[in-house]
């Protein structure tokens, strides 16, 4: 009787068709990918005309708001801080063309919700060119 144990053989992988399994995936994926362009802006740049063209350009509207929160039209304080007080100011030196441009100065201290209504009033009105001023300060020495 023969007690020794056999001597067990080594488990071997085939790694062929795991290679061919493999490079078959590759394949699909390569030729299902889609490459896809990133989409383009179009810009319109503007053109230079060879004819000599001069405007009148009358004084845009300055709408100036105070720390407080109170509204000057061109300069003129207004009774009230009211929205439908600023619109009426606007319209009335608008006249029947507010095409033209229109400038918003802000105090530092004003809030934000004066200068939107502000904003809001001046495209209600018709206004298409909102300039929002800034006033660079002066260093102290």
């Amino acid at each position: 009787m023969n007690l020794s144990s056999r001597r067990r053989e080594e488990p071997e992988i085939n790694l062929t068709s795991l290679i061919d399994v493999v490079l078959l995936l590759l394949v699909f994926f390569m030729i299902t990918t889609s490459f896809v362009r990133e989409s383009k802006i179009g810009i319109r740049l503007p053109e230079a005309s060879s004819t000599d063209t001069v405007s009148v350009q009358e004084e845009p509207m300055v709408i100036a708001v105070t720390a407080q929160g109170t509204y000057l039209v061109n300069g003129r304080l207004l009774i009230d801080a009211r929205p439908e007080t600023l619109e009426s100011a606007v319209r009335k030196l608008a006249g029947d063309d507010p095409g033209a441009q229109v400038t918003i100065s802000a105090d530092a201290e004003a809030t934000h919700q004066s200068v939107i209504t502000a904003m809001d009033v001046a495209g209600r009105v018709g206004y298409t060119e909102i300039n929002i001023a800034t006033v660079r300060q002066e260093q102290a020495d």
